[in-house]
């Protein structure tokens, strides 16, 4: 029996590394917009798995958080920097799975560059409160599924490839090596 994929009348798998990887990483997560952070070693009801915002993708494929320096994550992270994280940018398209490692600072610069009202919510003090850190993640690698031509076309090849019973699905997936 042959698999979804050979199915498929053009080709939807492509591997993507170096500039690619990590321009597909940035587009992805600035999509998102949060992501479920993972560490190792849980130390609170959550096993090492929360949301978090990504409050900046940079172009070297960084991804960069806040987070309280008392918080069980930072904990965490000082025992094993090694994280994943997932993305979902849509319903039916836009997940990555990434594996990095975590660096954490208090970098005023970077809090500062960061900083936005709404954090005011966990850090009272604003940004000068001594409890905030950031986080910086850098990919090591990871897996994408997306599609190529946007929601309208995907739909269109669904219901079309519905119609006449043959596989037309515009999704593209791959392993990314930043």
């Amino acid at each position: 029996m042959d698999s979804i994929n050979q199915q498929q009348p053009e080709e939807n798998r492509r591997d993507l590394a170096g500039a690619e990887a990590r321009a597909r990483i940035k587009e992805m997560a600035d999509d998102a917009k949060t992501c479920f952070f993972t560490t190792h070693g849980s130390l609170g009801d959550s096993r090492g798995v929360r949301p978090m915002s990504v409050l900046q993708a940079d172009d070297d494929g960084t991804l960069w958080f806040m987070s309280a320096i008392d918080s069980h994550k930072n904990a965490e992270l000082k025992a094993d920097p090694n994280v994943k994280l997932y993305f979902q940018a849509d319903k039916h398209a836009g997940f990555l799975e990434l594996d990095g490692v975590a660096t954490i600072s208090q970098d005023k610069a970077k809090i500062k560059a960061l900083w936005d009202f709404t954090l005011k919510t966990w850090f009272t003090e604003g940004e000068d409160d001594p409890r905030i850190t950031v986080i910086g993640v850098t990919p090591r690698a990871g897996y994408y599924w997306d599609n190529k031509h946007g929601q309208a076309v995907a739909g269109a090849k669904m219901l079309v490839g519905a119609a006449i019973g043959k596989t037309l699905d515009d999704s593209i997936e791959g392993r990314l090596l930043p």
